[in-house]
């Protein structure tokens, strides 16, 4: 009885870890699916993770005592600031991050528009900095938000730079939508732009995703030669000033390559 006492509670500490390990990932998928949304009720939130009530209010519990979830008078439930903190915090221990934000700071002080840097994430890029415009009228944007890869100036310089089968895998079962009457809608059309992009340096969104904004993008290299993200600067249309294209791509490209070199790129 001892023997067989022991060897069932040595396999009890082997099972452990599995459940442990489940119930971070359901808490984690709790936490994700909390911030697609403003906030969501407990019913609306068990039926969409397949899981019962009492299980999903247990994670939504622990996550409240953790600080990465809040409920409301409503009985709602919503995620709060915690995790954007955590996540700031682990970008700074990035070198991109700290190699690109000091000169982003320089790029947003000499042209005085808003700067971000942006780098891919499946069909998709996501913003990983930004520094506010020194004007009042400002673009509504926040690190950590995605957006299209086709019709903005960072998403197609980093298409345009990575290797083709990066570009297939990004753009496979992506719609082309049209966002604004500008916006690139099909596939032959996007290639010729970002052909244009690589002959040019920088790639340029003329109010394609956002009426009204004007913004320009140039690659970032690591010290492979690989693109890792993209810096871009964005203009209200009324502050862009017709045929600077040119002038303001080079300041840009210029601190693009200041950041790559100090990544140790030398192209």
């Amino acid at each position: 009885m001892e023997r067989e006492s022991e060897m069932s509670s040595k396999a009890k500490r082997k099972q452990a870890p599995v459940s442990v390990v489940n119930a971070a990932a359901r808490a984690l998928s709790v936490l994700e699916s909390l911030s697609r949304r403003d906030s969501v009720g407990l019913e609306e939130l068990s039926r969409e993770m397949g899981l019962a009530k009492p299980t999903v209010y247990r994670f939504l519990q622990t996550l409240q005592e953790l600080g990465y979830a809040r409920r409301d008078e409503g009985d709602r439930w919503a995620m709060t600031l915690k995790t954007f903190n955590v996540g700031s915090r682990a970008l700074d221990h990035l070198d991109l991050h700290h190699a690109a934000r000091p000169v982003a700071e320089e790029l947003a002080e000499e042209l005085g528009e808003t700067v971000h840097m942006g780098v891919l994430e499946g069909d998709s890029a996501v913003y990983v900095l930004k520094i506010e415009s020194k004007y009042t009228i400002r673009m509504f944007s926040r690190v950590g938000r995605r957006i299209p890869l086709y019709c903005t100036a960072i998403g197609k310089v980093l298409l345009a730079y990575s290797r083709p089968e990066e570009r297939k895998a990004a753009l496979d079962g992506v719609r082309l939508v049209a966002f604004t009457p500008s916006t690139i809608t099909t596939r032959a059309g996007l290639e010729a732009e970002l052909k244009s992009i690589k002959a040019k340096g920088y790639g340029r969104d003329a109010g394609e995703h956002e009426e009204g904004i004007e913004c320009i993008g140039a690659p970032i290299f690591d010290r492979d030669g690989a693109v890792v993200a993209a810096l871009s600067v964005s203009w209200p249309l009324f502050r862009f000033e017709a045929g600077k294209e040119s002038e303001r791509a080079a300041v840009v490209a210029a601190a693009a390559r200041k950041v790559s070199g100090i990544l140790g790129y030398e192209g």
